[in-house]
């Protein structure tokens, strides 16, 4: 099955302790943010704090003792694109409390190698997420099978990654 629309906002309303993600790619093609990331390539910056939808859901989660959280595994030297969502998006999504955390594989194996980004709910339900290779996204799917796999995912991305505001400052890269 796959989830759009009002059927997709759904999960991120209605979990009731967790919402994770799996993020592998270094590069999303968000027509949404097009605009934004053309004005970040020409040198414009985002101050803060910056409030919208996602850090209100997030701060709301919070609120009712949920959380929220990702791991993105990356590789040096950043792509634009990741520069871009560290300044955009993550500094912001980390201070509203989101748990966003950094796996970085430039020296080392990948331990999530050939695992497909997702996003689980409840520790639960598993949507997978399909994209191009250029990061264009075709669809999300609901996974119809065991949790448990993308549990240990998690397991594995949390326990090998730091906070984003720890390799942040490692890197002395300015979001």
């Amino acid at each position: 099955m796959f989830l759009d629309g009002d059927e997709w906002q759904a999960r991120f309303r209605d979990f009731q302790r967790e919402a994770w993600r799996l993020e592998t790619l270094p590069e999303y093609r968000v027509p949404q943010e097009a605009d934004e990331f053309r004005r970040f390539l020409d040198g414009e910056r985002f101050a803060g704090p910056f409030e919208d939808q996602w850090t209100g859901l997030i701060r709301q989660h919070r609120e009712n003792g949920g959380t929220m959280g990702r791991v993105h595994v990356v590789r040096r030297p950043l792509s634009d694109y990741l520069r871009f969502e560290f300044q955009r998006y993550y500094a912001h999504g980390a201070r509203a409390g989101e748990d966003i955390r950094i796996l970085d594989v430039t020296d080392r194996a990948d331990p999530l190698a050939g695992v497909q980004d997702f996003w689980m709910f409840d520790r639960e339900t598993v949507v997978l997420m399909h994209y191009e290779p250029d990061g264009r996204q075709i669809n999300r799917e609901l996974h119809q099978g065991d949790p448990t796999p993308y549990r240990e995912y998690q397991r594995i991305a949390v326990a090998e990654s730091v906070p984003f505001q720890e390799y942040v400052n490692s890197l002395d890269v300015r979001p």
